[in-house]
């Protein structure tokens, strides 16, 4: 139910028009009244002027009530405070703007709570190789125990490649990544990752596995779409049980490229196959954080895949298992 008056009026100016109309009324029917009690003209005059004012005030002040909504919201706003809305029952412009406004004030809470998580988990990040290079450093200036060099090496090599992560997603959510399109066959796509990761399979005892559909040619940036496989890769690997097997595929379908990777480990449950794509989210917290997994592979593979206009999603493979999907216009 409307809580003003005018609010059923479809344009602004409909309502200028009511309100003045209102005003002209209040006006004549004053003055008749005047007239047929002798009162005199002045008085007259002057209590249909005061009735007028009076109307036009109570019109006027529900159609300008968003307005001061929108001020008063505004301030707030530039404090830091996007919790408030404005009143949007009108069907005029006032209230095609007040909900506007408040799609924006949604937009900008949802924004500032995404940069707020982006700081506390990369400063949790952060913290982790940090602690553990200065918990080696003070042991052996102490001389508790002797400098570690492979894990102290392998802390900075975690702190470089979270730090290359952030200034990539960060390139890539402002635009400043363009692609270097290019046409190439598949083959040479898959055939690379697979020689890359193939050792670090082996070295977790699984095996790598290719199959590529040798006529499929992709249309894509090479080095961006090479970093997508390479995080989908290393996540499989990751998550697969010894003796198991991550198999990479790419085929034609449907007019599109359809890039897959699937492994036999636990899977990804349905209720988490978005939240994945989710920056610094984890499915498995504690084995991820454990094997070095900084929750922003995924996120940058959906930048990626999005730019190029495709789509990438996380499925059930069969009988167990995980199979992430990427499908490429072709």
């Amino acid at each position: 139910m409307s809580r003003r008056p005018l609010d059923r009026l479809g344009s602004i100016k409909l309502k200028l028009g009511v309100v003045i109309l209102a005003a002209v009324a209040v006006t004549v029917l004053v003055v008749s009244l005047g007239e047929e009690v002798g009162l005199s003209p002045v008085l007259t005059g002057l209590a249909a002027a005061a009735l007028a004012l009076a109307m036009v005030q109570l019109l006027a002040h529900g159609m300008t009530f968003p307005l001061r909504e929108m001020v008063t919201a505004a301030r707030a706003m530039a404090r830091g405070d996007y919790s408030r809305r404005v009143t949007a029952t009108s069907r005029d412009e006032v209230g095609e703007l007040a909900r506007a406004f408040n799609s924006m004030a949604a937009e900008l809470a949802e924004v500032d709570r995404m940069r707020r998580d982006l700081v506390a988990n990369a400063s949790h990040e952060l913290r982790t190789p940090i602690g553990a290079l200065r918990a080696s450093l003070e042991n052996a200036v102490d001389g508790v125990e002797p400098v570690d060099a492979p894990a102290m090496l392998a802390q900075v090599e975690r702190l470089g490649r979270l730090v290359e992560q952030l200034l990539d997603l960060s390139k890539l959510e402002s635009g400043a990544a363009p692609l270097d399109r290019e046409r190439f066959p598949a083959t040479r796509l898959v055939g690379r990752i697979v020689e890359e990761w193939r050792p670090r399979a082996e070295g977790r005892e699984v095996r790598l596995e290719s199959s590529v559909e040798a006529a499929l040619v992709v249309d894509g940036d090479l080095e961006r779409l090479h970093q997508v496989l390479a995080n989908l890769v290393a996540n499989a690997i990751r998550h697969a049980p010894p003796g198991s097997a991550v198999l990479v595929s790419a085929a034609g379908r449907n007019g599109s490229a359809r890039l897959e990777v699937s492994d036999e480990g636990p899977g990804i449950p349905a209720a988490e196959a978005e939240r994945v794509f989710e920056r610094f989210y984890r499915s498995d917290q504690a084995r991820a954080a454990r094997d070095g997994g900084s929750g922003l592979g995924l996120a940058i593979a959906r930048w990626i895949v999005d730019l190029h206009g495709g789509t990438i999603r996380a499925e059930q493979a069969d009988p167990q298992g995980c199979r992430m999907v990427v499908e490429l216009p072709r």
